[in-house]
């Protein structure tokens, strides 16, 4: 009789690997969004800025990490740079870095949209009440894209999540590649575990993203709520 597909789920210690990986994608995830978000933050701010030879440098950075595919990113961070520059660097740390710049990217372009969205009205009550630059940013600014900058700021972290599934193209350790290890070590054993498998990794994703899915969609329906009324 053949053996039930969901066992290799328990089979030894599978289940505790998964879990295992899942943690190095959280981690990844995590780190990658934390120090791409501070440096989105500070790159959006200085895009608002008139220095033009400054914004067309931190545009050119935007679009090189918005046009360049993710996984040609990491293809060239893992195997050229380290040829070519001496940049050597575990595989894991190598894909937060390439996150980090990809989210610091899409996060300059985030605060940059939410910054020039204020009302030209408060900025001008800023300055006639004698607001510098730096009061203008803390005191109006900031706290006025707020709103706008949250809801966009989890749907990019969703994206990244989800993007975390191509770390296998690296050797990552992550939830898809323990994964895979587990169907090709158990393909005979248990010839219809990739589907409890990937289904177990769909169910992962699924935990982690739908929430945060469902929050940005809820901040957002009740700023339009403010806004109409």
């Amino acid at each position: 009789m053949a053996h039930s597909g969901i066992s290799v789920l328990f089979e030894g210690t599978n289940f505790t690997r998964l879990l295992g990986g899942l943690w190095v994608t959280v981690k990844i995830a995590a780190v990658a969004l934390i120090f791409g978000i501070i440096l989105g933050i500070i790159l959006g701010g200085l895009r608002t800025f008139k220095n033009r030879p400054l914004r067309v440098v931190l545009r050119l950075y935007l679009e090189f990490f918005r046009v360049v595919p993710t996984v040609v990113l990491l293809f060239l961070f893992y195997y050229i740079l380290p040829r070519q520059m001496n940049f050597n660097l575990p595989a894991d740390q190598l894909a937060t870095l390439v996150f980090a710049l990809w989210v610091g990217a899409e996060m300059s372009d985030i605060v940059r949209g939410a910054l020039i969205s204020v009302p030209r009205h408060q900025i001008e009550s800023g300055k006639a009440i004698g607001l510098n630059r730096f009061q203008l940013y803390r005191y109006v600014l900031i706290p006025q894209s707020l709103t706008l900058e949250i809801p966009a700021t989890i749907n990019l972290a969703t994206r990244v999540i989800k993007t975390t599934s191509i770390l296998l193209l690296i050797s990552v350790m992550d939830v898809i590649n323990i994964g895979q290890q587990i169907i090709e070590a158990n393909n005979h054993t248990y010839p219809t575990g990739v589907f409890w498998v990937y289904g177990l990794i769909f169910l992962f994703y699924f935990l982690i993203d739908y929430p945060l899915s469902w929050w940005a969609k809820r901040l957002e329906k009740r700023r339009l709520e403010k806004a109409n009324g």
